[in-house]
């Protein structure tokens, strides 16, 4: 069984920084693309940041590029998003995603495109 967890969220003021986390349960992570998606009420579920295999392919959505880093650790089973200079904007339910891919310059910036998800996390920013 694959799992995924995520923490880290929590309230932040504007110009604040989070650091979310996904552990990996359950499978062989280091062959899993893995990306990290926002939802805020009233809104469809958007990809702000994905990664390949190795973390050496990344990918960022204009809303949050050069605010927001993905990075993993294969030895650890897990996936980070460093989200600094935080807007009220980014408030959110943030999930992380993975999913199985030979391909190992894949980065997968779709929803559909993603099998496991997390219980995901809440993400609040004050102004």
């Amino acid at each position: 069984q694959v799992q995924l967890v995520e923490s880290g969220g929590g309230l932040v003021q504007a110009g604040g920084s989070l650091r979310l986390s996904c552990a990996v349960s359950g499978g062989t992570f280091s062959r899993y693309v893995m990306g990290w998606f926002r939802q805020a009420p009233g809104k469809e579920r958007e990809c702000v940041a994905a990664i390949n295999w190795s973390g050496a392919r990344t990918y960022y959505s204009d809303s949050v590029k050069g605010r927001f880093t993905i990075s993993r650790d294969n030895a650890k089973n897990t996936m980070y998003l460093q989200m600094n200079s935080l807007k009220p904007e980014d408030t959110a339910v943030y999930y992380c995603a993975a999913e199985p891919m030979r391909n190992i310059f894949s980065v997968l910036t779709t929803a559909q495109g993603y099998d496991y998800w997390g219980q995901g996390t809440q993400v609040t920013v004050s102004s």
